[in-house]
Parts: structure tokens; C-alpha cells; sequence
């Protein structure tokens, strides 16, 4: 093999600058403007969302969830955390921190955000035109099939697998703008799947809970593969082998805690029919004397 190429794997013992070595994007520790726009923008997100919430208790109605509230806050400060030093610059000289940093952008963070039920806030907070807009959207052709919890899972695992398994991590990597491009479509691809699957907002022809969970376990063997493949070597990551190997021990563990947090939460909002209930809903038949005839349309009308 040309030594120019060292492979998948790089000498543990001379990791080299490899792709996480890239300058001009926080690296170093550096935290510079580039950093403080996204933790500005997040800080501001989650400023309007408790104000919101603030403001249905003191308008004298039905006061907003504590425990949502909590979720959207701890979501915040989980992507606040990934962009961040110590985090941030650990992720762009070690394979384990870019691992993490994408755990938190793209399960962690989503998981809570999604939890947090914005989009019901709003539709509680602003008014009915607001709220029809968002009704016309949720309805929309496009939404639907967007929405869809298969949809999302292939957005979201194959995300990982477009990154991981094809030359696109070492391009990303080299360029700062590519590599917020990803973490972007990660927090994304993140959130709908989260809101697909089991999020309290209300979502275009949701499929029972039973699908979702077929789907669930789609998305936990996605990440395992991928997680075993990357530590058997046998994805082209240029990293060494001992960050290699960790990174994919975080996504393999990391990925089943999110995963399973995420299923607990499904579960907890599922209230199956019972069978008596289905009995009583459906009509019940009309029982007629022995002997007796049907009266004639006409004749009922009377």
C-alpha cells in the first residue's frame, strides 16, 4: 500500500494531523465567531420557547408542562454542549470526539427537543390563523410522506452510511462548510425521526404504535451494522485505529441508550383499544320479534 494512503486504520502510535486536523473551524480550542452564531441561535430558540411557556400559565389558562419544558431546555443545552469546547475541539483532532459530538447532535439533542412538543406550544400560544397555516402544512401531500417513520429512518441511517461508508467523511471533514452541512442534516434527519416515531406533536397519518416499533428496531440494527462494521475496520475511515475503535464503541452504545430512551417514550404515550371498547364502538345489530317483517322505508319515516 502507498505509504501517502495509510488506509482505514493509521498507526495508533503516529496519528498524524489526519481529517480532524483542519484549521479555521474552532480547532485548537479556538472558540472564535463561527462558534458563538449557532450557540446564539440555539440560546434564543430556547428564550422564545420558555417564554411561551411562561405566558399560557399567566394568561390564565391550562399552564405548560414543567416536564416539557425540562426536555426542550436539557435538548438545548445537549446541542449547545456538542458545539462547544472542550467538546468542539476535542471532535476536530479525535475520531471519539466526532463521534460523540454527532451522538449529541444527532440523537441526544433531538431526543429532547422533540419531547419538548414545540410545535404544540405554538399552536397553543399563537393565534387561529397561525394555528391554521400549521394545519394546512401538516396536511400537505409532501408532509406525508416526509413524516412517514420509514421516511425518516432512511433520512437518518442513511445519512450515517453515506458518511461512514463512502468517501464523503474525508471531503466533509477537509471542508468547514461541508462538515456543518452535516451536522445540520444530522440535528434534522434527528428531529423528524424523533417526531416520526414518538413525538407528542401532531403528525400527518401516524401509523400505530406497533409499526413505529418494527421501525425502531429497523434503526437500532442500522446502527449496530454500521457501528460493527467501522469497528472491524472494514469502512475507509483515516483515523487511528484506537479512535476508530472507540468511536465505534460510542456509536454502538451511545446509539442503543438514545434508541432506547426513545422507545421508552413511544411506549409511555401508547393507550391500546381494548377489546371490549371495540366492541362496544361498533353498531349494533337490530334485533327484530320472530316472525316479524321489516317496515317499509316510507312507512319508518312516519
Amino acid at each position: 500500500m502507498d505509504a501517502s494512503h495509510p488506509g482505514p486504520f493509521a498507526d495508533a502510535s503516529h496519528p498524524g494531523p489526519g481529517p480532524f486536523a483542519h484549521g479555521g473551524h474552532g480547532s485548537h480550542g479556538e472558540f472564535g465567531a463561527e462558534a458563538l452564531g449557532p450557540l446564539l441561535v440555539i440560546a434564543l430558540v430556547l428564550a422564545a420557547y420558555l417564554v411561551a411557556a411562561a405566558r399560557l400559565g399567566r394568561d390564565g389558562g391550562r399552564p405548560w408542562s414543567r416536564w416539557r419544558a425540562g426536555a426542550f431546555a436539557a435538548g438545548a443545552v445537549a446541542l449547545a454542549a456538542a458545539l462547544s469546547p472542550p467538546l468542539s475541539s476535542w471532535a476536530h483532532e479525535d475520531f471519539r470526539g466526532h463521534m460523540a459530538q454527532h451522538l449529541l447532535i444527532g440523537m441526544y439533542a433531538p431526543l429532547g427537543l422533540v419531547l419538548g412538543a414545540p410545535v404544540t406550544l405554538v399552536l397553543r400560544a399563537a393565534g387561529p390563523a397561525a394555528g391554521r397555516r400549521i394545519g394546512r402544512l401538516l396536511g400537505s401531500a409532501p408532509m406525508h410522506a416526509l413524516a412517514h417513520p420509514v421516511t425518516a429512518l432512511l433520512l437518518n441511517a442513511g445519512g450515517l452510511y453515506a458518511l461512514y461508508a463512502t468517501p464523503l467523511y474525508e471531503a466533509t471533514a477537509a471542508r468547514p462548510f461541508a462538515h456543518e452541512l452535516v451536522h445540520v442534516h444530522f440535528l434534522l434527519s434527528g428531529c423528524l425521526f424523533a417526531w416520526a416515531v414518538a413525538g407528542p406533536d401532531p403528525a400527518p397519518r401516524r401509523p400505530p404504535v406497533p409499526v413505529r416499533l418494527v421501525v425502531m428496531g429497523a434503526a437500532i440494527a442500522a446502527h449496530a451494522t454500521l457501528a460493527q462494521l467501522m469497528y472491524a475496520g472494514l469502512l475507509d475511515v483515516r483515523a487511528p485505529a484506537v479512535q476508530v475503535m472507540g468511536g465505534a464503541e460510542l456509536m454502538y452504545y451511545g446509539g442503543d441508550i438514545a434508541e432506547i430512551l426513545l422507545a421508552v417514550a413511544l411506549i409511555a404515550t401508547w393507550r391500546p383499544r381494548r377489546a371490549g371498547a371495540r366492541r362496544s364502538a361498533a353498531p349494533r345489530p337490530v334485533r327484530r320479534r320472530p316472525g316479524a317483517r321489516p317496515r317499509p322505508k316510507a312507512q319508518r319515516a312516519q
